[in-house]
Order: structure tokens, then sequence, then C-alpha cells
């Protein structure tokens, strides 16, 4: 078993050499043993495959099949964006390192973990299909190539980024600080060199080809499109050593070695974009006993904070809180709350002489406004608007609320200004989800970017100046940002929200508790999985 793949031109053989004897005994030390602990309890749940029910194993691996086309995109992208900045990424070789400045930093971190996030996520998804080499039949061969094309998206794109980064001697250091968001001590860009520019890790590429080649072309095409572009680059930026192993001798590499996973969560769903959880199936730590309380405590014009563990959608949003809501109440919430002299006065300012700010919406938003009336599940009526994945929607609170850590903030607005927010959210209802998360556009819209633009200020108003950050060349407000912003400004006369109630899901203890403010402020500061850190 003499495989190997090296970086020809990085030059490194002695390097790899010398690690090649530390993958071979398994000492691989890619974590620290408190990463390894996180390993183990978050795989504590997870079912096997074989243990699966054939309907259960067949939409878990399409779950995975589709969540690893997503993640290998988000690599793509983080990777175009590389490409498309020389002045942060070098294309030549720099023979002194740079001082960059704070803001070059900042752009230079935020794609780190915007890659980091990525790279595990596949990890994952190679961990748990690790068992599938043996190729015996339909679902062992489909399992594989979930793992298969995990492994060589993450593999190829941190080649690519290594390549780009050993350019600059200046960047290493910055990448080797701590990313506690993703949970990773410090060290971490000198782990991920370890991992890839490794004799072991080329001899487990040319062992998965052998099974690969095995399959032939009986299982359709699904990701057989990004495995062909993935497997070709790998080869054109290393070169093979030795003769392609016999499948029974590559079967004994994976066997040992499993698709090499280090990452601290299991990433495995029917659908991609967070209608799945891939742990804890269909419970969520918020208990409906504590949403029917909330929705007592609640205004019009109120903003949601919500997280969900274990979704896939969590991969690629930065920090702990990933999304963001509005709620609007029902029509008769609306009436007594905005039966108010000034929200009338500003309601005959639009043309409505009767004052009636329900009436407004319905004039202006006749279609939208139908809808926001009409029954959803268990006869709820919707409260919420949301961009989620279906779009800009109407949601019920019992819905939308059904989750695993919440916060509600109140904006210190006037009713009329909170009125308007409605009446603006009203107007990008039933626009499409925006999956490049571009704020500079309406025509579609994601989570944070509806609560942004129908409290955006304007002439004649407060609103709410809340904290675009750039991502990948992008404007972008992270629900995140929102919560690091109340911290900053809580007890200064910039404050701009109220908290309400702050209900803080705890996955040992089963359940969400109502905490202080103070551990509010603080929970932008957690790392991504901090749920599987919290109690330990």
């Amino acid at each position: 078993m003499d495989g190997g793949f090296t970086i020809a031109r990085f030059r490194v053989e002695g390097f790899l050499g010398l690690r090649a004897l530390h993958f071979r005994t398994g000492v691989c030390a890619v974590f620290s043993f408190a990463m390894l602990l996180l390993v183990s309890l978050a795989g504590a749940e997870s079912i096997p495959l074989a243990k699966l029910t054939p309907a259960e194993r067949q939409a878990r691996i399409a779950g995975d099949l589709a969540a690893v086309r997503v993640y290998r995109d988000g690599l793509r992208t983080t990777l175009e964006f590389v490409h498309a900045r020389p002045n942060l990424f070098p294309t030549e070789k720099q023979k002194e390192p740079r001082v960059l400045k704070r803001e070059e930093r900042e752009t230079v971190w935020t794609t780190w973990k915007s890659f980091l996030d990525y790279v595990l996520a596949l990890d994952a998804i190679g961990k748990y299909h690790r068992g599938s080499w043996k190729l015996r039949n339909d679902a062992e061969r489909r399992s594989f190539l979930a793992g298969y094309a995990a492994f060589l998206a993450q593999y190829r794109y941190a080649l690519e980024f290594i390549e780009r980064v050993e350019n600059d001697p200046s960047l290493e250091p910055l990448l080797n600080e701590p990313v506690p968001e993703v949970g990773l001590t410090a060290g971490t860009y000198a782990k991920l060199k370890f991992r890839f520019l490794n004799v072991g890790r080329g001899t487990e590429f040319v062992a998965l080809e052998a099974g690969y080649k095995a399959i032939g072309s009986g299982l359709g095409r699904e990701v057989r499109d990004g495995i062909e572009a993935d497997r070709k680059a790998i080869w054109k930026m290393g070169r093979g050593k030795g003769e392609l192993m016999t499948l029974k001798n590559a079967g004994r590499v994976i066997q040992r070695t499993g698709f090499t996973a280090y990452f601290p969560v299991q990433a495995g769903v029917s659908e991609w974009m967070g209608d799945t959880k891939v742990w804890r199936h269909n419970r969520s730590l918020v208990s409906r006993e504590q949403i029917d309380a909330l929705a007592k405590q609640l205004e019009p014009g109120d903003v949601l904070l919500e997280r969900r563990e274990w979704y896939v959608s969590n991969v690629g949003l930065p920090g702990f809180w990933p999304h963001a809501a509005l709620f609007i109440g029902t029509a008769e919430d609306r009436r007594r709350y905005f039966d108010d002299p000034e929200v009338k006065a500003w309601v005959r300012g639009q043309g409505r002489a009767d004052g009636d700010f329900d009436a407004l919406l319905k004039s202006k938003y006749a279609e939208p406004y139908a809808a926001s009336l009409l029954v959803q599940e268990d006869d709820h009526a919707p409260r919420v608007i949301e961009a989620i994945s279906e779009g800009v929607s109407f949601t019920t609170i019992e819905h939308s609320a059904d989750c695993d850590s919440l916060a509600v903030l109140r904006p210190r607005l006037p009713k009329t200004e909170k009125a308007l927010a409605i009446l603006r959210a009203f107007h990008y209802t039933g626009r499409p989800y925006d999956f490049n998360f571009d704020f500079r556009t309406d025509s579609a819209l994601v989570c944070t970017e509806l609560v942004y633009k129908s409290y955006e200020p304007a002439t004649g108003t407060r609103g709410l100046r809340l904290p675009l950050v750039e991502m990948l060349n992008r404007p972008v407000l992270p629900a995140n940002e929102i919560v690091r912003q109340f911290d900053e400004q809580f007890g200064t006369a910039q404050q701009q929200f109220d908290l309400i109630v702050f209900l803080d899901g705890y996955e040992k203890r089963k359940r969400a508790i109502e905490v202080d403010t103070k551990e509010f402020r603080q929970s932008h500061k957690r790392p991504k999985w901090h749920v599987v850190t919290q109690e330990r």
C-alpha cells in the first residue's frame, strides 16, 4: 500500500513523510482531547445506517447526498472569493510578511471561518458513512458515494485554499488563532495542513478511487458531476504514486481510516435547508407551554431571535444565533395594539380616513392580507412573518417559536414606526428566500434582511440602525450581530431594544430555561456548537 499523494508545487515531501508515520500508527492529532470528547458526545445518539429501516436509510442517504451538494457549493463560493481577492490572498509568493490592516484581517478571518464551517460539515457526513466500503448492495454503494463526495470536496478545496495561503507568510499566524465560533482551538490552520498534506490522506484518496471505480455507472448521477470535477482537480494538483490499488487492498485502507473525520457534530438530513434535523427528531427544547405563555407577552413589531440545533441550514451562518423573525400578531391583536391616537393620525396620512391600521394593510396588500388570516396547522392563526426556505411567509408563533433557544427583542420605537415596519413586511411577503444572502437586492430576502428592511430608517423615522457586515463581498446582517450590538449598546443612550425573554436551551436537561439579560448579552460569543459544550 504505497499509494500516496503530494502537492508538487509545495515541495513538502519531507513534511509528508514525517507525518505519514503518525497517520499509520493512529496518532493523527487533528484535535485536542477535549474535541475528541465532543465527537463522542455528538455521535452518542446517531443511529448507524445498518440499523435504520429501508425507508429511513433511503431518506438518510438522499439527504446526505443533497447536503454534500450544498456544502460543496459553499466551499466553491468561498474559494471563488479567495481567488477574486489577490490583495488578501496573493497569487504569487511573498518574500516578506505583510502587516494587514484591521479590516483586511477581519475579512480573511471571516473567510476562514466560512471555509472551516463547510469543511467540517462535510467531515461529519464522511464519518457517518465510513462503514459503507464493502459495496455489497445498492444502499452501501450510495452511502459510499455520499462519503466519497464529501471527502473529495473538502480535499480538493482544502488543497486550493492551502495553496493560496502559503503564498503569504503573514496569513498563517492569523489562521492559527483559535476559532471559538466553530469550537476549534489554536493552531487550526496547522492542523488543516497536517490533515490534508499527508501521505496517509493520499493513500486514502487512492483507495477510495478504487472503490468508486468498482461501483460503475448503475447508480444515476446525483453528485457525480461534483465527484468527477473534484477528483480530476485533485489529480491535477498532485501526482499519484504507484498503481491504483486493488479493491481488496483499498478496502483495508478504507476500513481503517474511513473518511478520517474529526468534526464535533454529525450532519445527516432528509432535506438540505433545515426542514429535517440530524439529531433529536421532532422535539424542541422550547416547550409548547412556554410558547403559549410567551404569546401572551408579545406585541406587534417584536423581533424574535431563534436557534434550532442540529440543522443543516446552520452551516455557513456565522455565530450562535442563525434566525430572526417579525411578530405581527393577529388582526385582532393589531387592532387593540394600534388603537392609538398617533397611529390613527399616521394612518389617515396614508389615505385611510378611518385611521384603521388593519384596513390600511388590507387596502394596500389585499392578497397577502387574506393569506395572513388563513389558519394553519392545528387551527392556529398566523402571527409571524419570516423569511424561510419557502420564501417570505406568514407562520404561526407555535411553529416559529418551536425551537431550541429563543429571545424576544422589543424595539424602543413609537407604535407608528412599528406599524410602518409591519406595513413594509407585508410588502415583502411572497418573495423567495435569498440563498445568496445579498442585502443589495429586494427580489429575494433572507430572514434578517426582512427585519432590517422593515425597520430601516427613513425620512421622518428613527428606525433601527442594525449593523451590516461584509461576508464574501456581500453586505449581510447575521442574527448574531443583532445580539452583539445589543450587548454593546446596553445601558447607553444608543440602546435600541429591550429584552422581553430569553429561553436558553439545555441539551442535557432536554428543556429550555428562562435566563437573565446578562446571559443573553453573552450569547453572541458562544461557539456555534455551544449545545455540545455548555454543561461539560
